[in-house]
């Protein structure tokens, strides 16, 4: 480990996340010590044009080829472009995007090079997150809970809560924060629910040309069709005991299931499906949390969270409401996770990702004067 990177203390780490709804990049600012959250700082955010998305869109479900090796182009030099913006920093998490995951045959796959970017940067970057528990036997995913345990620390919470996840797709953390650490048994259960934007988003960019549902206004025009939601509920992936999660296409049937509905139909019936898994997702939590807090996209979406506040027996609220960003939440989780890699601090435990034990992955790439005078 380099010098540059204290051993002890708090350091300044900056993160970054590119997530499957295919949006952009957003990177974040936290100090931490790697177990406490000192504060925030700032963040930004670099948008994917629509030739990036539709390049990176047309690489998913690839381990490797010319369109993958055409979506890392995009990746890595949308991340410089952001992160470079950054000062003050002392090391950087780069998630990368993914492409490909399949943890129990083939593994799990992001696109970017770590080792690229800290000489680009100048600094040392952490990468490569999820390797390292897929072949430890874990889902390689979801990696936010450990941050989420923090968070429910830093916001002085003392019973039970939930952070739930609505990105491309949705995940659950259930946290304790009665125990002491994240990785002993019981503080903290995680896992996929199921799609959440993405396959609505894929349904508008192909019949609208429009990125999303804005305020849910086509979903809220629309009628759910119970047949099937029926149907998608019935996919064995509910039935499955967590921890489990799902690459961004997994369910790429739900727009089969909705073809021949109306756009405001379909609309509305995919809104549900996202909100059912998570509500079929609750019945795994070991207690009902005290609250819900929403973070990614979907939280902007009135009439999911309206669909959630009713199927769920707890209250529903946007992360803000505890004073957390939930645009920022996912790229300050890497900042943190870096600096618990670079101290040599699990990043995952068998309750978040079943991993057969508490585990670290990641690889620490320096710029090459400090690999040098290390």
């Amino acid at each position: 480990m380099s010098r540059a990177i204290p051993k002890t203390g708090s350091v300044t780490a900056l993160g970054a996340m590119s997530g499957t709804s295919l949006d952009g990049v957003d990177a974040a600012v936290i100090r931490t010590d790697g177990v406490t959250i000192g504060s925030f700082g700032e963040s930004g955010y670099r948008a994917y044009t629509s030739e990036e998305q539709h390049i990176l869109s047309a690489a998913l479900g690839q381990w490797s080829g010319p369109a993958a090796e055409a979506a890392t182009r995009i990746v890595q030099q949308a991340h410089e472009e952001l992160l470079a913006r950054f000062t003050g920093v002392d090391l950087v998490g780069f998630h990368g995007q993914t492409l490909a995951h399949a943890p129990r045959t083939r593994g799990t796959y992001q696109a970017g090079d770590g080792a690229a970017l800290a000489q680009a940067l100048g600094r040392p970057v952490v990468w490569d997150f999820r390797t390292a528990d897929v072949d430890l036997g874990g889902e390689g995913a979801p990696l936010a809970p450990f941050f989420h345990f923090a968070c429910a620390r830093h916001i002085g919470a003392t019973g039970p809560l939930a952070f739930l996840n609505l990105g491309g797709v949705g995940n659950l953390t259930y946290i304790d924060p009665s125990f002491e650490r994240p990785e002993m048994p019981g503080a903290l259960l995680a896992f996929d629910t199921g799609p959440a934007n993405a396959p609505l988003n894929d349904l508008l960019r192909a019949r609208r040309g429009t990125a999303f549902d804005k305020d849910g206004a086509i979903a809220r025009s629309g009628t759910v069709e119970k047949g099937a939601l029926e149907l998608f509920l019935a996919e064995p992936y509910f039935a499955r005991i967590p921890p489990k999660s799902l690459d961004r296409n997994d369910f790429s049937q739900m727009v089969a299931l909705v073809s021949e509905l109306g756009d405001a139909d379909a609309a509305a019936t995919l809104t549900a499906m996202c909100a059912a898994g998570v509500a079929v997702g609750m019945q795994h939590c070991p207690t009902l949390p005290d609250r819900v807090l929403v973070t990614g996209g979907g939280r902007h979406n009135p009439v999911l969270m309206e669909m959630l506040s009713v199927s769920l027996d707890c209250p529903v609220m946007p992360v803000e409401e505890a004073g957390l960003d939930g645009d920022m939440l996912e790229a300050q989780a890497f900042a943190y996770l870096a600096v618990r890699v670079a101290r040599g601090l699990p990043t995952s435990c068998p309750g978040t990702t079943g991993v057969r034990a508490a585990a670290g992955g990641g690889i620490v790439s320096l710029p090459e004067a400090q690999a040098q005078a290390g």
